[in-house]
């Protein structure tokens, strides 16, 4: 019989904060199973393993940066739906490190990720179209956005940038730059 109150929600919920505390490489069902006050085999009841637990995280983290995305772009355009898309990127990243490393790299591509992947590429395609951008072109600008966005939040969170100047106009710069590789009508 299943714990009461315990499911596959709470079992991502329980993996989620041992991870947000201890990191990605702490996660085990074990740690998992602690936190939720079950024996580990109880866990089987709610997911196959941790692989699949891993998956379950995938998910979960494609959704919650989606959501951030959708409502930093609503009700905005162009240069500031860009910007808003960006420092969402950015402050997910910063705020949830260990959450971020547990996102796949590549979701569009796999099948048990491909549906929130595409939610979330259709956000940013959404987001670009504000330039007339379709196809091909909106596909080179997402992969530049996305290149930016990863690259300075994955560094920052893992304490790359050791120099005194501030990390927030640096950023603005680099947004910037992703701007002015935009159509301009």
């Amino acid at each position: 019989m299943p714990r009461a109150g315990l499911s596959t929600t709470a079992v991502v919920d329980a993996a989620l904060a041992v991870i947000d505390e201890d990191g990605l490489a702490a996660l085990t069902l074990a740690a998992v199973a602690a936190r939720t006050g079950v024996a580990t085999p109880s866990l089987y009841k709610h997911v196959a393993g941790l692989a699949d637990l891993h998956d379950l995280l995938g998910i979960r983290v494609l959704d919650e940066l989606t959501e951030r995305f959708t409502a930093a772009v609503l009700g905005r355009a162009r240069d500031d739906a860009v910007a808003a898309l960006m420092h969402a990127y950015r402050g997910y990243v910063v705020d949830h490190p260990a959450r971020y490393a547990a996102m796949p790299l590549d979701p569009l591509h796999d099948p048990t990720f491909a549906a929130v992947g595409g939610r979330q590429l259709e956000v940013v395609l959404a987001t670009l179209r504000g330039y007339g951008l379709t196809d091909s072109a909106a596909v080179h600008a997402a992969r530049r956005l996305r290149a930016v966005a990863h690259g300075f939040a994955s560094l920052e969170a893992g304490g790359g940038f050791g120099l005194p100047e501030d990390l927030d106009k640096t950023y603005d710069q680099l947004i910037d730059l992703v701007l002015a590789g935009l159509p301009r009508e």
